[in-house]
């Protein structure tokens, strides 16, 4: 079958960089050492998946002159950091509570599914010129996934701290993932991912 388009340089350039750091994140989020705590294996988890996010968006603002799709870039990147700022100092309390062997082994079960469903979906994210519209589609699972991570994860006995930073997790994702779906509409692109 012939192509039907060509990719542009720009395009390219976001492709490669973006295929780069999904699967640095992919190795970050699959090798990270899990121990006998909810509370640690979801931060050690969702870590290298918020640095990665915050990459995507530098990478999406090296090319992008929507504005609208620039804003929300930024808010994403700027809410990312600030989550994982805030794992990082939550991470020494995590390790001290441990979770009896079921809860972590349904906690976990879920966890892959959740990550496995994620990666597919960023993998066949659809590629183009259109690079805001292609950032977007590839967001969307991103976004999608760390809130069924947090939901997840709130249902088992965590750190005291961790609940607050999860519902807030919870809450940006849930609402970054809304705000790409209108954008994908204002667009004229579906925003089923």
């Amino acid at each position: 079958m012939a192509n039907t388009y060509l990719l542009s340089d720009g395009a390219k350039r976001y492709l490669c960089c973006y295929y780069q750091i999904l699967d640095e994140m992919i190795q970050g989020v699959t090798t990270a050492r899990l121990t006998q705590s909810v509370s640690h294996n979801l931060i050690v988890q969702l870590i290298p998946h918020h640095q990665a996010a915050v990459r995507m968006c530098r990478n999406l603002l090296e090319v992008s002159d929507d504005r609208a799709v620039r804003r929300l870039a930024q808010g994403m990147a700027e809410q990312r950091t600030q989550t994982v700022q805030a794992l990082e100092q939550i991470l020494p309390a995590a390790d001290q509570l441990t979770n009896p062997r079921p809860e972590l082994r349904l906690c976990q079960r879920r966890m892959d599914l959740i990550l496995r469903e994620m990666f597919a979906r960023m993998r066949s994210a659809p590629e183009g010129n259109r690079v805001d519209a292609v950032f977007l589609h590839q967001m969307l699972p991103h976004c999608r996934g760390a809130a069924q991570a947090a939901r997840n994860t709130l249902r088992y006995e965590l750190c005291t701290q961790l609940p607050p930073v999860l519902r807030g997790v919870l809450d940006a994702q849930c609402r970054d993932a809304r705000r790409v779906e209108a954008s994908l509409r204002r667009m004229g692109c579906s925003a089923a991912s």
